[in-house]
C-alpha cells in the first residue's frame, strides 16, 4: 500500500475512533449496532483488520457519521492530496 494510502485509511480509522467516543459508544456497544463482536471493532480500531467500503459505510452510520464527509476530511488533510498530487 503507498503511504498515501495508508495516511489516508490511518485517518479514516482514527476518525472513526473520536465518533465513536464522540456518541458515546463502547466497541462492545458498537459491534452490537453492526452485528459483530467487540474484538472485531478493536481490531479495526487497532490496525489488524482492515474494513472494505461497505463496512466502513456501515460502521460510519451505526456510529451517526456520514462516511462521505469521513472520506473528505481524511483525504484533504492527507499530504499530497491537493490537486496536483
Amino acid at each position: 500500500m503507498s503511504s498515501f494510502h495508508a495516511i489516508v485509511y490511518g485517518r479514516l480509522i482514527d476518525a472513526l475512533v473520536v465518533a465513536r467516543k464522540s456518541a458515546n459508544l463502547t466497541q462492545a456497544e458498537l459491534g452490537e449496532r453492526i452485528g459483530a463482536r467487540q474484538t472485531f471493532v478493536s481490531k479495526i480500531e487497532l490496525g489488524e483488520r482492515r474494513l472494505d467500503v461497505a463496512e466502513f459505510i456501515k460502521v460510519s452510520r451505526a456510529i451517526g457519521a456520514d462516511p462521505h464527509k469521513l472520506i473528505r476530511e481524511a483525504e484533504s488533510e492527507a499530504p499530497g492530496s491537493g490537486p496536483n498530487r
